[in-house]
């Protein structure tokens, strides 16, 4: 194919596919046309924005790639209800810009984004939508529960506009659909009143971490997760971390004044160090994030986070790998009073395995009640792990290996497993995390039978679920 495209997902790396052709649309007549031509090509369409999902859900071998991150223009503002609708190019940075120029409240406050995605900025909000993505809000459900309503552009390429009250089947199927059931060509999302938050930071085990809904006056508490140690020679492995809490608070950041945070090169050298020094490199992090404990932030602009793109690159070089190296993350739940047991147990495994963790958080996530093929169906708690992959068959299987074996601790606490990471996951336990799989593949067949739109990710579980038990 002497045209194709080359393209891959930005954080593991592990996704390289050769695509027919990208296409970068603006506005929804453009997509509706790329539709009809892929369509009448006898071609289908897989979906990308920001690229940062690894399970390849925004690529399709040899078919052609919409990239919607040109599309990402600002549309109406209503300012009494707080409800904004821009197209589902746009990313982070350029959404809280938006923001930051609308018309105040009606009682004068400013208006901010709920939430985010943590760890990364250039994400699309159509992405994050199709991924069902959560962020760091300590009661806040996954993200879709910020959306009023979208425009989706179906197989026909007919928009379709999607609400909780309006074409409700294809507003559950949508978010958290990974594309797979049209464009999301628009979003009317729910703003808030940005409030001021003063971060608050303690060193923690998960004993207290638990405790602290029931423990503690958290009525003031609006976001926070908990950064646990990644030495797996210490007896803090898995177990004590770096707890950050983001309490409202009344005196708004002095924003003439400098704020102690870590730049991009900071980042990477933290990076390189939980690869060769894990019992350092929590000292360093943990020392840092103590240094910030009271400043003051807004609780939109405090969700933005430095992503060194293609980090492992730089490390590479740095270390002398012999081989091309990333993380891969998996993220995981279980039911929050299960949570110490399941640390234990992922850190007698990873002890035991030798799959070194890089990074790795611990969030509270609130039950998904919108969506069919939602990972959030309990209050959970949710723990992240990036774990170290040497590109090599016997790297990949290593790190498959760990990711299954996590996931199936996972399973038998009651838990389950975010679908945007790896593929890794088996047929059975595929179906033991997501109980609607099945449903959720019948409903894109009844619905796009042509398979117009798809993507790797979706041909990996077609077949899965097509082999016998």
């Amino acid at each position: 194919m002497p045209d194709s495209v080359l393209v891959n997902d930005l954080h593991s790396a592990l996704n390289p596919t050769r695509v027919a052709r990208v296409l970068h649309p603006v506005g929804r007549e453009q997509i509706s046309a790329a539709i009809r031509d892929a369509r009448s090509s006898g071609a289908s369409l897989a979906l990308s924005g920001g690229r940062h999902a690894m399970g390849g859900q925004q690529f399709a071998t040899d078919q052609w790639l919409l990239d919607l991150r040109a599309h990402a223009a600002i549309h109406g503002f209503d300012a009494e209800r707080g409800l904004l609708t821009v197209d589902a190019g746009i990313q982070w940075p350029a959404l809280m810009t938006a923001c930051a120029a609308l018309p105040a409240a009606p009682d004068g406050a400013r208006w901010g984004i709920r939430q985010k995605q943590t760890g990364a900025d250039r994400l699309t909000l159509g992405g994050g939508g199709a991924a069902g993505v959560h962020g760091r809000g300590g009661r806040l459900p996954p993200r879709g529960g910020d959306g009023e309503a979208f425009t989706l552009i179906c197989p026909d390429a007919v928009p379709r506009r999607c609400a909780r009250d309006e074409n409700p089947d294809l507003f559950r199927l949508a978010i958290g659909g990974y594309g797979l059931f049209g464009v999301i060509a628009d979003v009317t999302l729910r703003l808030a009143p940005r409030v001021p938050v003063r971060r608050s930071v303690e060193i923690i085990t998960l004993e207290e971490l638990v405790r602290v809904p029931a423990e503690r006056d958290t009525s003031d508490w609006l976001y926070g997760d908990f950064q646990y140690s990644i030495d797996e020679r210490s007896p803090d492995f898995l177990h004590r971390g770096v707890f950050s809490a983001y309490r409202r608070c009344e005196e708004p950041p002095d924003e003439t004044a400098p704020q102690l945070q870590l730049n991009e090169a900071d980042w990477i050298d933290l990076l390189a160090l939980a690869h060769t020094d894990r019992a350092k490199v929590f000292d360093v992090y943990s020392g840092y994030y103590l240094s910030t404990h009271g400043q003051r932030y807004w609780s939109d602009t405090h969700q933005l986070s430095i992503y060194p793109d293609d980090y492992h690159s730089v490390l590479d070089r740095r270390f002398g790998s012999p081989c091309r190296c990333s993380e891969m993350i998996s993220e995981l739940y279980v039911p929050r009073p299960a949570l110490g047991e399941f640390m234990s147990r992922a850190a007698d495994y990873l002890r035991a395995s030798g799959v070194p963790v890089i990074y790795g958080t611990i969030r509270l996530i609130e039950r998904d009640n919108e969506t069919v093929l939602a990972w959030a169906r309990e209050p959970w708690a949710c723990i992240i792990f990036n774990l170290h992959c040497e590109h090599t068959p016997s790297g990949l299987d290593h790190a498959a290996a760990g990711f299954r074996s996590l996931l199936d601790i996972a399973l038998s606490l009651g838990g389950s497993y975010y679908l945007t990471y790896h593929r890794w996951a088996t047929r059975a336990q595929v179906e033991t995390a997501h109980p609607r799989f099945r449903e959720f593949l019948a409903e894109k067949q009844t619905r796009d039978p042509t398979g117009l739109f798809t993507s790797d990710w979706y041909h990996h579980h077609q077949a899965l679920f097509a082999t016998p038990a």
